[in-house]
C-alpha cells in the first residue's frame, strides 16, 4: 500500500484523459511526473509537478494544464482540494478517509506494511565486513558490519533475492604475519621470552591461540625454521581469527550467508579465467604505466607489466594485474573474486568498503563492468571513520599497537541494539561520532531512546487499556471506526504513516539505510508530539475513560506506529524496546 504510487497512478490516469480529449499531445513521456510531499506542509499534503514537466513538450501554458488537470482529479473521492501554485505546480489535499484507510492498512498487513516488489527478485550480491582475518573486528568494521547488514535487509524488504557475504583476505602478505605472531605466543606458551618486532600483531587477543597451537603441537615447532611451520601455522591461525570473527559478527547480530576465501583463487585457475576473459575482450596489454603523480601506489614498477585497460570502462589510467616478474599484483584476485560473484549470476553487486579504499572504486567498477560486459552494476559504499568518545575524551585506536578498541568493547558497553542503531545515525560517507555516555542518554537527542520510547510508551498503553479491561487485541483495533481522528496531530501521525512505503522504496533505491532511521525518528516525533499535547488536550489522550469505542480507535492509530517502528527497527537488526528501564 503505497499512496504516493496510488496517487501518481491516478495523474498519470487523468493526463492519458487529456491526452483522449485532445487537450494534451500525443505520445507524451510521462516517465519524469512525480508525486511527493510538498517541501511545506502549509501548501497541502501532496505535489505533482505534471505541467511543470509536459509543458513544453505540449508547447502549452503549465498552468492551463494543471488547471485541466486539478479538475480531472478533483472527481476522485480522495483528493479533497487541488489548487495551482507559481508557475504550474499542483498542490493536493487528500480526504481525511484516505488517512485512516492508511492505518487500516498497517492493520491488513502488519510488519509486511511497507513492503514492495520494487526488486522483483533481482538477485542482489551484498559484502561487507570483508577484514583481514588477522584480529578481533574493530570500531570500524563495525559501522561496515551494521552498515551492510541493514542495507541487506532493507533489499529484502523491497523484493531483492539478497546473498550476503565475506571475503576472507587470507591470500596476502599480512596472514604470514599474523603466523609469525601467532608463532610468538606458541613460543611464549612454552616458556621463552619474546619480542614483538614493528609490524608484527601484539595483542592479547593471540595469547589464547598461541596456547591452542601448543596444545595441538606439543613442542614440534619449538626453535624450527620457519620453512616447518609458516603454511600450517598460517593455516590454523586463520582458523582461529575467523572463528573470533564470526563470534564478533554473532554478537552484533551479523549473519553471513557466504563466506570466501581469496586463497581459493590461487593455484586454482581462477585468476588466470578471469585475466583470460578480459584478454578475450582485448582489455589485457603489455606496457609500461607512466609514474602517477602524489602518492606512489606499490603496484607501480617502471618496467613493462601486464596492464588491464580499465580506462575503457571509465577508470583513470589503466591497471597492472601482472607485476615484472609473474607475480600476481593484489588486484587479480579482486578481478577474479568479482568474475565468479557475475558467473554465479547476480543482477546487482555492492561493496562495502571502509574510507580508506575510495581509490579503489573506479578500478573494481571498470573491472565488474569490463567483466559482465556492462549487464552487472557495481555499487561501492564507503563507509567513514568512527570517532569514539568517553567521559568526553577521545578512544584510539591501533591494530599493530594492540590498544584498539574492538566490536565487542562497544557492544558490551552498550549493547548491540544501540550500536546498530548509533551507526546508522548518519550517511555511510560522513563522519559519526560515537559517544558512550550520550547513546545510553534518556533525552531526544539520543535517537535510539527517543525512537524506542515511542514503541514503549505505545506498549504500554496497551498494557494499560487491556488491564482496564478494554479489549485491544490487534483483530479488534483493525476493526475500530477511525473517523473521529481529525485532529491535526493524530492526522499528522497517519500523514507520517503513509511515507513508509516510499520511504522504504527510496531508501533501497539509492541504497541508504539510514534513511529508514532518520524517518523512524521523525515517527516517533510525530507520535510523542500527540502524546505530549494530550497532557494538556484531554480529548487527545489514547484511553478515554468510559468512551471505549473513542479509545480503541485511538488507540489503533498508536498500535499502527508501533507496528511500524518494529517494522524498521527490524531492517535496522534492532529488537523494539517493550518498556523503558
Amino acid at each position: 500500500m503505497n499512496i504516493f504510487s496510488d496517487l501518481r497512478l491516478l495523474v498519470i490516469d487523468s493526463l492519458q484523459s487529456m491526452v483522449a480529449q485532445g487537450a494534451l499531445p500525443d505520445g507524451l513521456d510521462m516517465s519524469n511526473v512525480t508525486v511527493e510531499p510538498p517541501r511545506d506542509s502549509a501548501h497541502g499534503d501532496m505535489a505533482t509537478n505534471a505541467a511543470m514537466v509536459l509543458a513544453k513538450p505540449a508547447g502549452q501554458n503549465p498552468r492551463v494544464i494543471a488547471d485541466a488537470l486539478a479538475a480531472l482529479l478533483l472527481a476522485d473521492s480522495r483528493i479533497s482540494t487541488a489548487e495551482v501554485a507559481g508557475p504550474g505546480f499542483l498542490n493536493l489535499r487528500l480526504a481525511p478517509k484516505v488517512w485512516q484507510d492508511v492505518v487500516h492498512g498497517v492493520f491488513d498487513l502488519g510488519t509486511g506494511f511497507g513492503r514492495s516488489d520494487m526488486g522483483q527478485g533481482a538477485r542482489v550480491n551484498v559484502e561487507y565486513v570483508s577484514a583481514n582475518p588477522t584480529g578481533p573486528l574493530h570500531v570500524g568494521h563495525t559501522r561496515g558490519a551494521v552498515f551492510g547488514d541493514a542495507l541487506a535487509s532493507l533489499l529484502d524488504f523491497a523484493g531483492f533475492d539478497v546473498t550476503r557475504e565475506y571475503y576472507i583476505n587470507d591470500g596476502g602478505a599480512q596472514v604470514d604475519v599474523l603466523a609469525r605472531s601467532v608463532y610468538l605466543r606458541y613460543l611464549e606458551a612454552h616458556g621463552q621470552e619474546v619480542a614483538f618486532v614493528d609490524g608484527t600483531y601484539p595483542g592479547d587477543y593471540l595469547v589464547p591461540v598461541g596456547q591452542a597451537l601448543k596444545d595441538k603441537v606439543g613442542d614440534a615447532w619449538v626453535d624450527q625454521p620457519e620453512a616447518v611451520w609458516l603454511q600450517d601455522v598460517r593455516d590454523f591461525a586463520t582458523d582461529a581469527m575467523m572463528d573470533l570473527i564470526r563470534a564478533d559478527l554473532a554478537a552484533l547480530g551479523v549473519e553471513m550467508d557466504v563466506f570466501y576465501s581469496e586463497k581459493s583463487l590461487y593455484g586454482t585457475g581462477r585468476i588466470e579465467a578471469a585475466i583470460a576473459d578480459l584478454e578475450g575482450k582485448g582489455l589485457i596489454y603489455e606496457g609500461v604505466l607512466e609514474p602517477p603523480k602524489g602518492k606512489m601506489p606499490e603496484d607501480w614498477e617502471p618496467r613493462e607489466q601486464t596492464l588491464f585497460r580499465s580506462t575503457a570502462h571509465g577508470d583513470d589510467v589503466d591497471r597492472p594485474v601482472k607485476k615484472s616478474d609473474g607475480s600476481w599484483t593484489y588486484f587479480a584476485p579482486d578481478i577474479a573474486y568479482h568474475y565468479d560473484k557475475v558467473s554465479r549470476g547476480f543482477d546487482a553487486l555492492i561493496d562495502v568498503f571502509g574510507a580508506d579504499h575510495g581509490g579503489y572504486v573506479k578500478r573494481m567498477k571498470a573491472a565488474v563492468s569490463a567483466l559482465s560486459d556492462g549487464r552487472v552494476p557495481l555499487d561501492i559504499k564507503l563507509t567513514q571513520l568512527v570517532r569514539l568518545f568517553k567521559n568526553g575524551e577521545p578512544f584510539k585506536m591501533s591494530k599493530r599497537a594492540g590498544t584498539f578498541v574492538t566490536l565487542r568493547d562497544v557492544v558490551d558497553q552498550v549493547g548491540a541494539d544501540v550500536t546498530r542503531f548509533v551507526m546508522l545515525t548518519r550517511k555511510n560517507d560522513a563522519p559519526l561520532d560515537f559517544d558512550f555516555d550520550k547513546v545510553l542518554e534518556q533525552s531526544r537527542e539520543n535517537p535510539v531512546f527517543y525512537v524506542q520510547y515511542a514503541h514503549a510508551r505505545v506498549m504500554s498503553v496497551l498494557r494499560k487499556a487491556s488491564e482496564a479491561g478494554m479489549d485491544v487485541e490487534d483483530a479488534t483495533l483493525a476493526k475500530a471506526d477511525l473517523g473521529g481522528l481529525t485532529h491535526e496531530a493524530e492526522q499528522a501521525v497517519a500523514k507520517k504513516l503513509a511515507e513508509w512505503p516510499r520511504l522504504v522504496e527510496i531508501a533501497a533505491r539509492t541504497h541508504e539505510p539510514h534513511r529508514v532511521a532518520f524517518y523512524l525518528y521523525e515517527l516517533a516525533g510525530e507520535l510523542h508530539g500527540l502524546w505530549n499535547r494530550g497532557n494538556d488536550e484531554p480529548a487527545l489522550r489514547f484511553i478515554q475513560e468510559d468512551d471505549v469505542a473513542t479509545s480503541q480507535a485511538k488507540i489503533a492509530l498508536a498500535r499502527a506506529v508501533s507496528v511500524v517502528i518494529a517494522s524498521g527497527l527490524g531492517i535496522l537488526g534492532v529488537n523494539p524496546a517493550q518498556e523503558m528501564r
